[in-house]
């Protein structure tokens, strides 16, 4: 039995954390408390607060 045609990466972890932030500045600063030893995190707006309606 195999796990498919994927490279096995039973040692890899991933996931996201989405959270609220009043600036780029502020979602840097929220970054730099997630523990991720050996690797890195990226910023990304998922929402434009100046567009959204809600």
């Amino acid at each position: 039995m195999t796990d498919g045609p994927f490279v096995e990466t039973k040692e890899a972890f991933g996931g996201y954390y989405v959270v609220e932030a009043r600036d780029l500045d502020h979602a840097v600063e929220i970054a730099k408390l997630c523990p991720v030893p050996g690797g890195g995190v990226e910023v990304r707006p998922v929402v434009d607060p100046t567009t959204n309606p809600f």
